[in-house]
């Protein structure tokens, strides 16, 4: 009895799960059996509205840069900074770095300089004194030759033995002068030398003064023109730590360490400031130049703007980190209106004014997919959907000008062939759409 239960209970248990199985089964082999619980849209015939919403920033046509002196030594310290948005008259002072290590270097060299300027007079004092010595020793030397050679003149009236006296005190002499004359002119060329390298290194100590105070003069930088200050982010400030996607940097303030010739910031004409935009492929061919353009700063959302647009231009331009690699259009408005709160770096919102598309269809963006280069739609066919190539004529940021398809038709706003995960109460749960 026992094992005929345990034989019972077991093909039960076998065919409870072949059931299971083939109903699964079942319904990933025919997702599209469901068709009525997919969310649908109908293709409409009309006017499509091709306003672009894109996010913008400021900046600044005309700018003067603002570089740390680039002098050796390793970085530099702000001790003194304006805040961005300052305004500035050319030759105000902007930003100033500490030049301990320079005055450093000034007194040391300075120092150089006297012990130099020093040891040109001691050397030319010695010259002179030795030059002195020189022509008194080239007199006697002289007189020594002159008197031997009024000896030799006497020889006639002397006996042959004074006379060769004579001749050997005369040839001493004349070696004698013929050496100390040699001597004169080395001692004389190395004290020329002396001198030569104590004016050299003076030279020199004063050429490092020079430098040094000129790079004290270049730790006050100055305004190169009228307008307003506006700093740089300071990448160094993360120990060097660079870069990850969302990651921000301060703008550089006092205190911060600069690398010599690094640029802190700039100098702006308020006057010359201009809205930059990047728009993708689609929305790029929809925006001309001369286009009426609103916008709003978000910095004070509540004051509305005008512009134009001035240029429209490939930029395919991204960072290394980012995923989105399609073609960007890089926008630029002139601005019609400004405000004193302006400053390059604000980001708005843009509502550029593009012509809209007269008498075409379109369906909720939701509705398009892009499969193996392709772009389709999904068409209700009773409780199936069937895919449909397309063609995109235009798109804004909620509907699609398409061609492909007739008006009235009802296409999925989800993909019906993709599986679709079940909440616990056994509802569908639809995905979202599979605009790329």
């Amino acid at each position: 009895m026992r094992s005929r239960r345990a034989i019972t209970w077991a093909v039960v248990a076998v065919v409870l799960c072949a059931t299971v199985g083939v109903v699964a089964a079942v319904r990933r082999a025919s997702p599209a059996a469901a068709g009525d619980k997919v969310p649908t849209g109908l293709v409409k015939h009309g006017d499509l509205d091709m306003k672009v919403f894109v996010t913008g920033e400021l900046r600044a046509s005309h700018s003067e840069i603002m570089i740390a002196p680039p002098i050796g030594g390793g970085a530099l310290q702000l001790t003194h900074l304006l805040h961005t948005g300052a305004a500035v008259k050319k030759g105000d002072l902007v930003m100033e770095f500490d030049p301990s290590e320079q005055h450093f270097k000034l007194d040391q060299n300075r120092s150089e300089l006297l012990q130099a300027e020093q040891e040109i007079t001691k050397a030319k004092a010695d010259a002179a004194v030795v030059t002195a010595q020189d022509k008194v020793a080239l007199l006697k030397a002289r007189f020594d030759v002159r008197r031997a050679e009024l000896d030799v003149q006497k020889n006639e009236l002397v006996s042959s033995i004074d006379a060769r006296k004579n001749d050997l005190a005369l040839d001493q002499a004349k070696r004698v002068l013929a050496e100390l004359e040699q001597d004169v002119k080395s001692r004389s060329a190395s004290n020329q030398a002396t001198i030569s390298l104590a004016e050299e290194k003076r030279n020199k100590a004063k050429l490092a003064m020079d430098q040094a105070q000129g790079n004290i003069d270049k730790m006050r930088v100055t305004s190169p023109m009228d307008g307003l200050v506006a700093l740089d982010k300071n990448q160094g400030a993360m120990g060097g730590f660079c870069c990850f996607p969302g990651q921000t940097f301060p703008e550089y303030r006092e205190g911060d360490q600069v690398e010599p010739g690094r640029t802190v910031g700039q100098v702006i004409d308020p006057k010359g400031l201009e809205l930059s935009a990047k728009v993708g492929e689609l929305e790029g061919n929809n925006i001309k130049v001369g286009q009426l353009v609103d916008f709003q700063i978000d910095a004070f959302p509540e004051s509305k703007f005008r512009g134009t647009v001035k240029t429209v231009g490939g930029n395919n331009t991204h960072m290394f980190w980012e995923d989105d690699n399609t073609t960007k259009f890089e926008v630029t408005i002139t601005l019609a209106t400004t405000d004193p709160r302006m400053r390059p770096g604000l980001t708005a919102h843009l509502f550029i004014n593009s012509d809209p598309r007269k008498d075409v269809l379109y369906v909720p963006r939701q509705a398009l997919f892009l499969k193996e280069n392709k772009r389709l739609v999904y068409v209700r066919n009773g409780n199936n959907f069937e895919a449909h190539e397309v063609k995109i004529q235009a798109e804004n940021e909620s509907r699609a000008a398409i061609d492909g398809v007739g008006v009235g038709t009802e296409v999925a706003l989800v993909d019906p062939t993709a599986p679709r995960k079940t909440t616990n109460s056994g509802a569908s749960s639809p995905g979202g759409g599979g605009t790329l």
